[in-house]
């Protein structure tokens, strides 16, 4: 794509990542996105080694490093890590998230009032953009504020730390939100994709709140879903 950039940090990340797997588990199969998929056993490591490589090559402070792992298909595990800030977001299924090792929870925000929202803006596909636009136009007229910070495994991350209240995007690859999907749900909130379904993994497209956001974003945003954004 015209609009993605590749720099030698993010192979170098991934050659390390991939490096340090293969050595402690060489049956483990990996998805990353740089050198695609690499087959394996139940396991699948989900890796992007540089999410928010613009934003890194800009000097913009707000990059990540994503690792999810699956077992048949189940997130199982995941970290999102800010070298910027030093900090390490974790998960594991049924115990929890945790940043820098103290227990996380979603926000307890009841309603879009003084919400403070994450996004992305989808310049990867840009066939619906005049329907997230109206998303976001319906979205800011209750909420306090929309973010695009431009890493999406962090807008999660933060998510999972009761730093913003809501998200969503459409077309997000799985490396970009399979870690950052877990950390949500293990801290207590809920991940879908546009229809309150769960097939945000197949489709890219993703709405991710507290228990009481997420249902009243599904509500604002479904006049603006297509019939195939609806699918």
């Amino acid at each position: 794509q015209a609009n993605d950039f590749v720099t030698e940090v993010d192979r170098a990340s991934e050659k390390i990542i991939i490096g340090a797997i293969r050595k402690a588990y060489p049956d483990h199969a990996i998805l990353a996105e740089e050198s695609g998929d690499h087959a394996g056993n139940d396991y699948q490591w989900i890796i992007d080694p540089l999410d928010g490589t613009t934003n890194y090559l800009h000097g913009f402070p707000q990059f990540s490093i994503s690792i999810a792992v699956q077992h048949r298909g189940e997130l199982v595990a995941a970290v999102v890590h800010d070298p910027l800030r030093d900090e390490t977001f974790t998960a594991h299924k049924g115990g929890g998230a945790y940043l820098n090792e103290h227990r996380i929870r979603v926000s307890k925000r009841k309603d879009l009032h003084g919400a403070l929202l994450g996004t992305g803006i989808p310049y990867r596909d840009q066939r619906f953009v005049d329907n997230y636009f109206g998303m976001m136009k319906a979205l800011i007229r209750d909420a306090a504020g929309v973010r695009r910070p431009g890493s999406a495994a962090l807008d999660f991350a933060w998510l999972a730390a009761g730093r913003i209240d809501g998200f969503w995007e459409l077309g997000l690859a799985r490396w970009d939100f399979a870690a950052g999907a877990l950390l949500v749900q293990e801290a207590g909130g809920v991940v879908t994709d546009l229809s309150g379904g769960d097939r945000h993994f197949e489709t890219g497209n993703v709405v991710a709140g507290n228990v009481k956001i997420h249902p009243v974003m599904l509500k604002t945003i479904r006049p603006f879903l297509s019939e195939e954004l609806k699918a």
